[in-house]
């Protein structure tokens, strides 16, 4: 949705903006997935080509022992970089899913929030963060500030006009903040007919 869509439903300027930002921060054009699994499925096929290589060698060099060693210390090499690309890969989903967690859990500054959590604890298992939730709930227990809210609490006092029912203007209607306006629309679904 762009910003013009959500200012003609009705959303302020503001909220419409913040909402647009957010969405951008965490939008991922498909062409740019497609680039980045692309790559992935490239370097693993020049390591798989790399591995099938090296063997060959090492058959063909059989007696030479310099050449042999050499050998070994790449293959050795190629292992160890390979740990080190898988790890980067196990990582990078981690920091995804945690980011996607957060994002979820309505906080207002996920690098805030991340640097409180104890992310060693944090395991994660397919989709899911292990270990995540129960941070967040004492999180918001303590610091309920980091986090958006849920809405507004409590209801609505009763009018306080002696038990005669009050009449609202379209004037006043109008002077009411957007929130207080939809609250009183989901309440009485014909107040905009009953408005005089």
């Amino acid at each position: 949705m762009t910003k013009e869509e959500l200012l003609a439903l009705g959303i302020n300027e503001e909220t419409a903006q913040t909402i647009v930002d957010n969405y951008a921060a965490s939008y991922v054009e498909k062409s740019v997935l497609e680039a980045e699994q692309s790559k992935v499925t490239d370097l693993t096929q020049q390591l798989t080509d790399r591995d099938t290589q090296l063997t060959e060698l090492q058959n063909q060099a059989a007696g030479n022992t310099d050449l042999q060693a050499q050998i070994t210390a790449l293959q050795e090499q190629n292992a160890n970089e390979k740990a080190s690309y898988e790890q980067t890969l196990k990582q990078k989903d981690y920091d995804y899913a945690l980011s996607n967690a957060l994002r979820d859990a309505k906080v207002k500054n996920p690098k805030a929030v991340q640097a409180l959590l104890n992310t060693e604890a944090i395991t994660l298992d397919g989709d899911k963060l292990i270990g995540l939730s129960e941070q967040l709930e004492t999180l918001k227990k303590s610091d309920d500030y980091l986090f958006v809210p849920d809405g507004l609490k409590g209801g609505t006092p009763p009018l306080g006009s002696g038990g005669q029912s009050q009449t609202l203007t379209k004037a006043e209607f109008a002077k009411k903040s957007y929130e207080t306006r939809m609250d009183l629309i989901s309440k009485n679904p014909n107040l905009l007919q009953e408005l005089k």
